[in-house]
């Protein structure tokens, strides 16, 4: 009992650092960093950071080498395609917009599941997501949604960017009985970075650095360390104990957390409809993950 609540505690951990990530990481792009600038940045660094972790907190080695391709194949879906995606359709949209299209992911994680690992699909399951889903979506409806061409482009981004993390959800789960948490991040990682540089590596170098200030470099750090190496380290580990449809619905606490944090810095205003819908959507995380007797 203990650690089901160790790990829901760290998935609502992860849901707070993604609620923030809307803000930080639309502060950075495009005027300090193109989003593959940034996202190279992001993979190349929070990898060295995950190769250190696990040369001082562990010495597993991979068993089967069959397990490389499966670890290429988290790192396309996981890595590559989910944060060049997620990036180029914030830079090009509108936050507000993202937070709501992201709430698909639990619903896509719980139809693949169903079919790749065979994962019942329960009635209080189907609850549960349907309420967070429409809690998720009150909670931000009074904001300034959009739909521009840019906007509609970076939509389209964002739906394909929960399509393929809900895959990846699905895919890196077998893995996690098999290896410790680390070490499918690290090579997950790893086999994404040299995927992304391609595409990143030339923004990267014709990026000038040295012109980013203080306030800037706090909000790539946050990004590296918080949003990436954290969060995927955190979500690796409860996928050893939860199931992927579990992990998935956590996302509908980030818009909870992202209204929480606009509130405490007054860029809105309380109001007790928001406390209801937050209330809506923690009532489906426990049906969600309230355990079959």
């Amino acid at each position: 009992m203990q650690k089901n609540w160790q790990v829901h505690l760290a998935l609502g951990f992860v849901g707070l650092i993604y609620g923030a990530n809307y803000i930080i990481a639309k502060g950075v792009m495009p005027d300090y960093l193109l989003p593959n600038a940034f996202i190279m940045l992001r993979v190349s660094v929070a990898t060295v950071l995950f190769w250190i972790y696990h040369l001082l907190t562990s010495k597993e080695k991979v068993k089967d080498k069959k397990d490389y391709l499966h670890f290429a194949k988290c790192a396309v879906f996981g890595v590559m395609a989910n944060q060049l995606i997620f990036f180029n359709g914030l830079n090009l949209g509108n936050p507000v917009n993202a937070s709501i299209i992201m709430t698909m992911n639990p619903i896509i994680v719980l139809l693949i599941s169903a079919w790749w690992l065979k994962e019942r699909i329960t009635r209080r399951k189907v609850i549960g997501i349907l309420l967070g889903l429409i809690g998720a979506i009150l909670l931000v409806s009074n904001k300034e949604i959009s739909f521009d061409n840019d906007s509609f482009k970076g939509d389209i981004f964002i739906f394909l960017n929960a399509t393929f993390y809900a895959i990846y959800l699905v895919l890196v789960k077998p893995l996690m009985h098999k290896y410790e948490p680390i070490t499918v991040i690290k090579w997950t990682f790893l086999f994404g970075t040299f995927m992304i540089m391609p595409f990143g590596l030339v923004p990267l170098m014709e990026s000038d650095l040295s012109q980013l200030d203080a306030g800037i470099w706090g909000s790539v750090a946050y990004v590296i360390i918080g949003t990436t190496f954290l969060a995927y380290l955190l979500n690796a580990a409860a996928l050893k104990h939860v199931t992927s449809t579990i992990v998935g619905y956590y996302i509908y606490l980030q818009p909870v957390f992202a209204t929480l944090i606009t509130v405490a810095l007054g860029l809105e205003g309380f109001k007790w409809q928001k406390m209801l819908y937050a209330s809506i959507i923690f009532f489906g995380v426990y049906l969600v993950s309230k355990r079959t007797k």
